[in-house]
């Protein structure tokens, strides 16, 4: 008994010993593993990086900037059903254990041994507080180390976090594919929905995803996401979070994703018209907070477009382009092939032009006189009518063309890669007819144009851009020619030089000489002689008729007799040239602007003088929803907290700096209506609205300009190459001119924009008078008037009765050489034209 007493002392103490010396290992092993541990208190302070969002006007997604697509969710906002698929797939235990799951640790130590006997892959026992541990604070090698400096952060994390807390850095942390990190950020890209939408379903397979996203793809290995799937539901079924009924019903749901976009800006919702406008806000946004602030910041950024204009202004100047673009010829196929062999793997070969929207590859297959037969990558036939391509003449020096087609095979020839349209109504045979209907697989010839532009929409009373489009294509060149070229306006420029004058003394109706105008530019310089578009020469004409005309002479007299220095001061007050050198040639539009800078400037003439600044963003707000910069600054008294009962909405104030007076600028406004109703905008007059405008065109028509303004929306738009060079000659003669490239596009614009709104008239501002005058003389209108319109004047500057007119004549200029000063001289020829 002795003896055995004594055996079992022995073992106790051997016992005692193992464990003293176990416990001291431990010690050692929390003391060895625990000193270089991450500081696992900064997860109280957890903001990852968190996409920034950025809005359109009406609320829709139109761009992400992230570098981690993440949406960050508070544990508050993720429903239950979402967190309860992810404990049941990845630790059943999570709300019982405080860290590390022992019962989870044996199954995964009994489960590899005979996973290593059979060579199969080992499993792991990680909790979710481990993989927290693991993926804000450790790497992800396999080793021991690391699975012991795991367990050691779990502990201290469960004994300093709430479960909810963990929780929630895990859901928002986690990566789920695609690009997708945390559960908002995935639920929106697989199935465009927010987590609050999402099935029982839908929940379980993204919880099926953590261990490995990419096996368990929803399209190229679908049965397998399927299956994974379906275990999910089953264990959140084990585990009590849903009835067997509603697991067997989820099972039976199918998998359906909306299209996966593998691009980390990626979005399911995204308006994909506003390329140009997207870039723009980020160069803005990276100037206020930073690169990392855009992409890691969380902003929520609103911004001013309008995706319903936006699609208008693109449509516009696309067809504005290929108008010009078919006037001058077809360059030739993309490239040829030959048809002999299999001609639909060749032509599958040949790389689409970038900047291509909804027109298709064809190669030709046979020529006929009236048509050319042609086949498609997708293996169907069709037919080229001859009216279809009778524009391909072949183009010549200069953007002139060569003679019209007779036949086909004018331009077209077998084996040729072309652009295709198809259509379905023709050219009425004759005027007045109804539009032929083609048949099934007709196409027209379309090809893409060397010509580029731009195109722009503002609110004249906020600045606000409504629609940006910077060029053809962002596809092919990200260059944005809305905000980034600096081009001549030619005669857009005129309404500041009118304008001028008007607030120094002059009228609409102001007698002003137009005739030849010689200036001597120095020694050594030739003379500078601008002259009219018609090169011909007018006499004595009211103001208003420079800018309908668009009058060079008159212009550059009327800038000497105002003087060019108060022009530049009106050019610096709208922004348009800061520092405008006092030379006459400004005043027809001499200087370099940029388009936004036209538009808004056309914005202030249609406000009334305010002072307007183009914005594209209205506000921004941070990841927590504060609102951090909003561009609409104005105090709102009366507008917080406010339980609405009838009362008078609160009326802001106009903060919003007056820098033109506005009877000068309603004059300018009426002015620029006579360019539509009667002068070089009256390709507009048919839309039957109240517009004004004034068109704009470069010396040889290097640049074509139009500026369109109604009394709630200013448009703008040019047309040019981007290496400048000549527009060149319409087919049937005259040279290109705003008129003809840039009016269409803001026609089209118009068209659709103003299709369902109320016809309003520009607002009068108080003090104007309408009076009766004479179109030709500037003098009261009298029975022997054969022009009446009714000008706008301000108080005591009206026509007097018998009064006789002032002719602004630019007495102090030198006139010698071409004409004699004050003769009218009708039918005259200048020596070169300027710009106009």
């Amino acid at each position: 008994m002795r003896l055995l007493l004594k055996f079992f002392l022995y073992l106790f103490s051997i016992i005692i010993l193992f464990a003293i010396v176990g416990a001291a290992g431990g010690v050692y092993l929390l003391w060895h593993y625990g000193r270089e541990l991450p500081d696992y208190k900064q997860l109280a302070d957890y903001n990852p990086p968190t996409v920034t969002r950025v809005h359109a006007g009406d609320g829709q997604l139109i761009a992400e900037y992230a570098r981690e697509k993440r949406v960050f969710v508070p544990i508050s906002a993720i429903p239950r059903r979402v967190t309860n698929a992810f404990v049941a797939a990845e630790d059943q235990n999570f709300y019982r254990h405080h860290g590390v799951d022992p019962i989870a640790l044996a199954r995964a130590v009994a489960t590899n041994i005979v996973y290593y006997v059979k060579g199969r892959r080992l499993i792991g026992a990680s909790t979710i507080t481990q993989q927290v541990a693991k993926n804000f604070l450790l790497t992800n090698e396999a080793t021991l180390d690391r699975k012991i400096k795991e367990a050691i952060l779990a502990f201290r994390i469960e004994s300093a976090l709430s479960k909810d807390r963990i929780m929630e850095l895990y859901a928002n942390e986690i990566y789920l594919g695609y690009g997708s990190f945390g559960v908002a950020a995935a639920a929106l890209n697989y199935f465009g929905k927010s987590l609050d939408e999402l099935t029982i379903a839908e929940s379980a397979y993204l919880a099926a995803l953590p261990k490995a996203p990419s096996n368990y793809h929803p399209i190229r290995r679908h049965d397998e996401a399927i299956a994974r799937r379906n275990w999910v539901i089953d264990r959140m079924a084990e585990e009590g979070f849903i009835t067997r009924a509603e697991a067997g019903e989820a099972r039976m749901q199918p998998l359906k994703v909306v299209a996966l976009n593998t691009s980390l800006t990626g979005s399911y919702s995204y308006f994909n018209d506003a390329n140009y406008f997207v870039e723009e806000v980020r160069r803005e946004l990276t100037d206020r907070y930073g690169p990392d602030g855009v992409t890691e910041g969380g902003l929520s950024v609103r911004t001013t477009i309008s995706p319903k204009l936006q699609t208008m202004a693109i449509h516009a100047l696309r067809q504005g382009l290929e108008q010009y673009d078919r006037r001058h010829g077809f360059r030739g196929p993309v490239t040829t092939i030959e048809t002999d062999g299999n001609w639909i793997d060749a032509l599958r070969e040949v790389p689409m032009p970038k900047g291509v929207r909804g027109w298709s590859l064809a190669v030709v297959l046979k020529v006929h006189n009236a048509k050319a037969e042609i086949g498609l990558a997708d293996e169907s036939v069709g037919t080229i009518p001859f009216a279809e391509m009778r524009w391909a003449r072949k183009p010549k020096k200069n953007q002139r063309v060569g003679s019209s087609l007779k036949h086909v095979s004018d331009a077209l020839s077998v084996g040729d890669v072309v652009l295709v349209e198809p259509v379905k109504l023709g050219p009425p045979p004759k005027k007045g007819a109804d539009p032929i209907e083609y048949p099934e697989g007709t196409y027209a010839l379309r090809q893409v144009p060397e010509v580029n532009g731009a195109i722009l929409a503002m609110d004249p009373h906020t600045g606000r851009v409504l629609a940006m489009v910077g060029g053809w294509s962002y596809e092919r060149s990200q260059f944005n020619r809305a905000t980034q070229a600096k081009r001549q306006p030619g005669s857009s420029f005129k309404p500041f030089v009118y304008l001028t004058a008007l607030e120094n003394g002059f009228t609409p109706a102001t007698m002003i000489l137009d005739a030849p105008f010689v200036m001597d530019q120095g020694p050594g310089l030739p003379k500078w002689k601008p002259a009219n578009y018609s090169k011909k020469f007018y006499g004595p004409s009211p103001m208003r008729i420079g800018i309908e005309k668009s009058r060079n002479l008159m212009t550059v007299r009327l800038a000497k007799a105002v003087g060019i220095e108060k022009v530049a001061a009106t050019a610096r007050r709208f922004h348009l040239i800061e520092n405008m050198p006092p030379q006459l040639s400004y005043s027809l539009g001499a200087g370099e602007v940029r388009l936004i800078d036209m538009v808004a400037a056309y914005g202030m003439i249609d406000n009334g003088g305010k002072e307007l600044t183009a914005t594209l963003v209205d506000q921004i707000q941070d990841r927590h929803g504060k609102t951090i910069f909003k561009h609409d600054e104005r105090p709102c008294i009366g507008c917080q907290n406010v339980a609405y009962n009838g009362q008078d909405v609160p009326v802001l104030p106009d903060v919003r700096k007056q820098i033109a007076d506005s009877a000068s600028t309603y004059q300018v406004i009426t002015m620029m209506e006579g360019v539509v109703k009667r002068g070089t905008g009256r390709r507009l007059r048919s839309l039957g609205r109240p517009l004004a405008g004034k068109t704009g065109t470069t010396n040889d028509s290097r640049d074509a300009w139009f500026m369109g303004v109604t009394p709630d929306l200013v448009v703008g738009t040019y047309v040019g190459f981007d290496n400048p060079i000549s527009l060149g000659r319409q087919p049937w003669g005259g040279q290109e001119t705003g008129s003809s490239v840039a009016a269409p596009v803001i026609k089209a614009f118009f068209t659709e924009a103003l299709k369902d709104q109320p016809s309003i008239p520009f607002r009068t501002p108080p003090g104007i008078q309408m009076v009766r005058i004479d179109a030709e003389t500037g003098k009261l209108a009298g029975p022997g008037s054969n022009k009446v319109i009714v000008e706008a004047f301000k108080p005591g500057t009206e026509p007097k009765p018998n009064g006789s007119a002032t002719i602004i004549d630019g007495s102090d200029v030198d006139l010698t050489g071409d004409g004699e000063e004050g003769r009218p001289l009708r039918g005259q020829t200048g020596s070169r034209r300027g710009l106009y």
